[in-house]
């Protein structure tokens, strides 16, 4: 009855309890403020919960154009940034997805649920990409996909590696997600570049994970292809409302994003060599101690594969952040 291909995907891994610190899926530590909360709800008195919300989302997409200085047309959102990368996955010409290794699983994941074979570059000692070895790989593709600043690694990946690519003329779907935390984008290259797709999230500079808000930035051809295959109505009058909000108030997201970046140097720095260098709201760090840092009420992300033994934590509250540190102590003895 259930098809052969869906039985050989892994179910995700849930760990639910009584956990004291969560810092496993790379969310913003920071809540909304209740007077953000109490204007998203004003947005929401305003609009009818018995109608379809835009069917392409055309207020969202205006308030980002805005913030950019483009055109909406340049701009197409999703319910979460999830949704968008199952729609490009499929969207373009060719025999299969190049991605690096290690990177966000989703584009993989996708590729294997669309029947798209993969095909992967993985990233050099440093985790950085080989921009010519991956426009090599890439000349029968129907997209690249590289995440900058890299999800699990935590790098911003060189502009003129990435520009190696760019010059192929193949789809090249550059995941920013964490961009707001490195100080670095390449999204005005969508001027140049036809074939550049930026993906951007609220989920996590902005505090949104929990209303699903992604978007991205690309060519006129490219929103209209992705819309005239898009499922309508995808995007919520919550979603939608929420985007509209907080692009109000970037302010307090500055604000906050300085706070998580003092706080990851900060935990970077009593961390030593066993952490890498990071350019998000996380740290890779080299400590085979995720059952441990369990049994303390503390969840962490464990890595497979490449990056056995390693675990990536995200960045949270101070005092978080110390029951962390002191874990980590207490298992490596100092």
């Amino acid at each position: 009855m259930i098809r052969g291909l869906v039985k050989s995907f892994q179910p995700y891994r849930v760990v639910e309890g009584n956990y004291r610190v969560w810092l496993d899926k790379n969310e913003s530590p920071y809540d909304l403020p209740d007077w953000v909360k109490e204007e998203i709800f004003e947005e929401l008195r305003e609009m009818s919960f018995n109608r379809y919300p835009h069917i392409t989302s055309m207020p969202a997409r205006k308030a980002i154009a805005d913030f950019y200085g483009i055109s909406p047309n340049n701009v197409a959102v999703g319910n979460g940034g999830d949704e968008l990368i199952s729609y490009l996955v499929r969207l373009f010409e060719g025999n299969y997805i190049v991605t690096t290794p290690p990177t966000f699983g989703m584009y993989g994941f996708y590729a294997k649920l669309n029947e798209i074979p993969l095909v992967e570059v993985p990233l050099g000692e440093d985790f950085t990409i080989d921009g010519r070895a991956i426009a090599e790989k890439s000349k029968n593709s129907r997209a690249v996909f590289i995440a900058s600043p890299n999800n699990p690694t935590g790098n911003l990946q060189p502009g003129e590696e990435i520009a190696e690519v760019l010059k192929t003329g193949k789809p090249v779907v550059l995941d920013e997600a964490y961009a707001e935390f490195s100080g670095g984008s390449l999204w005005k290259l969508i001027e140049e570049y036809e074939n550049l797709v930026v993906l951007r999230t609220f989920s996590k500079a902005f505090g949104l994970a929990g209303v699903r808000a992604g978007y991205m930035l690309a060519s006129e051809e490219v929103v209209d292809a992705l819309y005239r295959v898009k499922s309508p109505f995808s995007v919520g009058i919550m979603t939608m409302a929420s985007m509209v909000v907080m692009l109000r108030h970037t302010d307090l997201v500055e604000k906050r994003v300085r706070k998580i970046i003092e706080e990851r140097e900060r935990v970077r720095k009593k961390l030593g060599d066993l952490a890498y260098p990071s350019d998000a709201n996380f740290l890779l760090v080299k400590l085979n101690a995720y059952e441990e840092l369990l049994e303390r009420g503390i969840v962490v992300r464990k890595l497979s594969g490449r990056l056995e033994g390693h675990i990536r934590v995200t960045v949270g509250r101070r005092w978080e952040n110390e029951a962390f540190l002191r874990a980590v102590e207490e298992i490596t003895g100092g």
